[in-house]
């Protein structure tokens, strides 16, 4: 991956928050990572102080930033066009993915999404890079960052937190997902 921004939405970041490990974004993408405003609301609940504090502390440190979606702007008409008024069969999004997507495809940077049903459409509409916690895991486990073992602790820790995520463990992810990648290295 190269040196575009990431822009997230609340599942995303959330599956790391939860499980104390938001390390992993900031030795991977640190200043790269873009909250939206609608995700950093939506993340900065009350009743959830934790996830706020770790939230903010990331901000605090410079490696995440939050934008805003700008008034009579590209990513506000499709913004709006993905929350109020799809066209063409696309369905109504939430809007947190709906401003992560506005704005990964106004800076041309890679959404951040683990909400596939929802955002797949629009991925393909604007042709858009996603990734996954499992891909960002793969990444983690591809820059020496975690090994499979502790991959697997983490994907079974962001599950009991109730974290929807594609396999019962990483090692599973890796055989379905990143089967490719992992028999070339082994040649």
């Amino acid at each position: 991956m190269t040196n575009e921004k990431l822009f997230f939405d609340t599942d995303c970041l959330s599956s790391f928050l939860w499980v104390k490990n938001e390390n992993i974004l900031v030795k991977l993408y640190g200043g790269r990572i873009i909250l939206p405003k609608q995700v950093y609301d939506e993340l900065n609940k009350p009743y959830i102080p934790h996830i706020k504090d770790r939230t903010n502390a990331l901000i605090k440190n410079s490696y995440v930033s939050v934008e805003e979606i700008i008034l009579g702007t590209e990513e506000y008409r499709l913004y709006i066009e993905m929350t109020y008024t799809p066209q063409g069969g696309y369905k109504i999004i939430g809007k947190g993915e709906a401003a992560a997507i506005s704005l990964a495809v106004a800076n041309n940077g890679i959404l951040a999404s683990n909400n596939l049903r929802d955002v797949s459409q629009y991925i393909n509409k604007y042709n858009l890079l996603n990734i996954t916690t499992g891909d960002i895991l793969f990444d983690a486990l591809n820059n020496n960052l975690i090994t499979e073992s502790q991959g697997n602790k983490i994907w079974i820790d962001m599950l009991n937190k109730a974290r929807k995520l594609p396999t019962s463990d990483f090692t599973t992810y890796l055989k379905l997902y990143h089967w490719k990648i992992i028999e070339n290295k082994n040649t």
